[in-house]
């Protein structure tokens, strides 16, 4: 069974963080790094080919929708930014993974308001690449962000507005690391599904597993997981054991009867409500992905 952590990942004025701060310094509270805070008038966000900048992402929607609605609906945007530019910049799986939750967990401690979630999302994949050892230029995170947002445009120019980009993603990253008090290392469901996988197909009868793509299913389950903020209100096993629940049952996958249920004895402190719990949030996010096309 192969590991797609090993894989590439499939379905890649200085300091402009803050929203709403002046140009001398952003909001104290959060240690902002010094430069502009408008969300509008940096060069982080995208036009209107996806979905406008972040800003108009928040406040673009239909006078029904809450705030937090909208907020939902930006992150989702936002993390297929981060997975899509994974795809581009060849990253593997764990590291996409791991600029997912960095964003997740920075936007937990922080307001939408306030913080730029483009430029935010471009620091954590700048930083989830030193954490997990693929280490991305600059450049090329600043160039396929570019590209993202502007398809027929040609890579910046290393002039005045690409080197104030690149400060404002540097120093956005060591706000990051402020904000989470340096804690970057994640657990994550990769090897743990890996591990069920391998056990659940010495179970199984073997027609049944090759006529059915099971494990492909649950890999993707998995990752569409880091759209919203699964990854951080979970236990990394209980999110594989439910992704491989699903992708079973979806495709009618028989497992032995015994005196326990088969994920009882490959996690022994999951519940039939947890792997519930994770598939309901799973199953908010698809349909919060329509909403969002």
């Amino acid at each position: 069974m192969e590991d797609p952590s090993s894989r590439t990942a499939h379905d890649g004025p200085p300091g402009q963080v803050a929203r709403g701060g002046s140009k001398s310094g952003g909001p104290a509270a959060h240690g902002g790094p010094p430069g502009q805070a408008a969300r509008g008038g940096s060069h982080s966000g995208g036009p209107a080919a996806h979905g406008g900048p972040p800003g108009q992402a928040a406040r673009g929607g239909s006078d029904s929708e809450t705030d937090v609605t909208r907020e939902i609906k930006t992150h989702f945007r936002v993390c297929r930014f981060i997975m899509e530019s994974g795809v581009k910049l060849g990253m593997r799986s764990v590291p996409v993974a791991t600029a997912c939750e960095l964003y997740h967990r920075f936007f937990e401690c922080v307001s939408l308001r306030v913080y730029e979630p483009y430029l935010v999302a471009m620091s954590c994949v700048y930083l989830a690449g030193k954490v997990e050892e693929q280490h991305l230029r600059t450049r090329d995170i600043i160039n396929v962000s570019h590209r993202y947002f502007h398809n027929a445009s040609a890579p910046l120019d290393c002039d005045r507005e690409f080197w104030e980009l690149r400060d404002s993603v540097v120093q956005c990253e060591l706000l990051i690391l402020r904000q989470l008090d340096f804690h970057v290392s994640f657990r994550h469901p990769h090897k743990y599904l890996l591990h069920y996988l391998m056990s659940v197909k010495a179970l199984v009868n073997r027609h049944a597993w090759t006529r059915t793509p099971v494990a492909e299913t649950a890999w993707a389950l998995l990752r569409d997981c880091y759209h919203g903020v699964m990854c951080i209100h979970h236990a990394p096993q209980h999110i594989a054991i439910a992704t491989l629940y699903l992708a079973l049952n979806s495709y009618g996958v028989e497992m032995p009867v015994g005196e326990r249920e088969w994920w009882q004895v490959l996690c022994e402190d999951v519940t039939k409500e947890d792997i519930n719990a994770v598939i309901s949030d799973l199953l908010q996010l698809y349909d919060m992905e329509a909403k969002c096309v």
